[in-house]
């Protein structure tokens, strides 16, 4: 349900843009990320849910995207965030080329159990961000809930000697995940929930199940910065803040979030501008030292224009853009 009032289409429409930003490297499938941002009373905003996504669940993004940008931010409780950085599933020789792009990152997210590899894939790449990462660099693995709970055990024993900081939704069900934790508690690697929050009917089921460590949290797929906070504080655990691979527009509200936790004892996931070779911000919300400023950031005209989608991209950002806000408006 969206927390401020709904403001007419053609409103939002008036200032819409899309955007068609290039990665590095191929990352979520895709090789070019796109977006729709628009600007309101605070400031621009991002609608960006992934192209797969139906119009229910895409219509939360918007509802978050329409808080940011026409209500005030909660308060900062810090200045800067720190973010680690994000190795897709690359070959292990790449690994050095990913992590340079992330200025004075300590904490490496790598992907694992990536479709058409294999495990021993996932150990070379893990082994080659712990060689470059040095001892004292923290290490995490993502698997988007790729693995059932055998393989996951399996895996998690294969890259135990790498000391990892925790593992991500390794499998997709709450109660593959509290079996998973049950398993492998002895090993000390915590499991940290991701898509069974964001993509839950219940983003406290898998607190409630006591199947995860430590909660992965997005602000756009939350519907916004409040709601996320609400979800933190009632689930009970230490939580790290992520992207959705935005733009730096949503980046920011994603940094905003990670400002007004109360707690913040892990590196949030945040630095992915840096998976990008373009942006529509100059210069981009980067890392510099490990960590991004808080604030809003404002496009760049020229880079607006210079990155915008072809005229059928656009057409089917605003087709879905109108899709949502009537599936919102029903909601009222």
């Amino acid at each position: 349900m969206i927390s401020s009032p709904l403001p007419p289409l053609d409103e939002i429409l008036a200032t819409a843009r899309v955007v068609a930003l290039p990665l590095a490297t191929r990352f979520r499938g895709v090789d070019v990320r796109e977006a729709l941002l628009f600007e309101g009373p605070e400031g621009w905003a991002e609608f960006s849910p992934f192209t797969e996504y139906g119009d229910e669940e895409a219509s939360t993004w918007l509802a978050a995207a329409i808080e940011d940008a026409r209500m005030p931010r909660p308060a900062a409780l810090r200045e800067r965030v720190g973010v680690n950085a994000t190795v897709p599933a690359v070959a292990a020789a790449s690994v050095s080329g990913v992590l340079a792009r992330f200025d004075g990152c300590r904490t490496a997210k790598v992907k694992v159990a990536e479709p058409g590899q294999v495990l021993a894939d996932d150990v070379a790449r893990v082994r080659a961000v712990r060689e470059a990462m040095g001892p004292e660099g923290r290490v995490r693995i993502d698997a988007n809930g790729a693995w059932n709970v055998d393989e996951a055990e399996r895996a998690l024993h294969a890259l135990a000697e790498f000391d990892l900081e925790y593992a991500e939704q390794p499998c997709a069900s709450v109660d593959e995940l509290a079996e998973l934790r049950r398993r492998v508690k002895y090993m000390g690697i915590p499991i940290a929930a991701d898509e069974s929050v964001r993509k839950a009917t219940d983003p406290l089921a898998v607190a409630r199940a006591g199947a995860a460590d430590l909660l992965v949290i997005k602000a756009q797929p939350l519907g916004g910065v409040r709601r996320a906070l609400e979800i933190v504080a009632a689930a009970g655990l230490p939580a790290v803040v992520s992207s959705a691979l935005d733009t730096s527009v949503g980046l920011s509200m994603g940094v905003a979030l990670a400002a007004a936790l109360p707690e913040l004892d892990y590196d949030c996931g945040l630095g992915t501008a840096s998976l990008f070779t373009a942006d529509v911000v100059d210069p981009p919300l980067a890392p510099r030292t490990g960590a991004l400023p808080t604030g809003r950031v404002t496009p760049d005209p020229g880079l607006l224009d210079a990155h915008a989608a072809p005229a059928d991209r656009r057409q089917w950002w605003l087709d879905r853009l109108a899709r949502c806000h009537a599936v919102l408006d029903s909601q009222r």
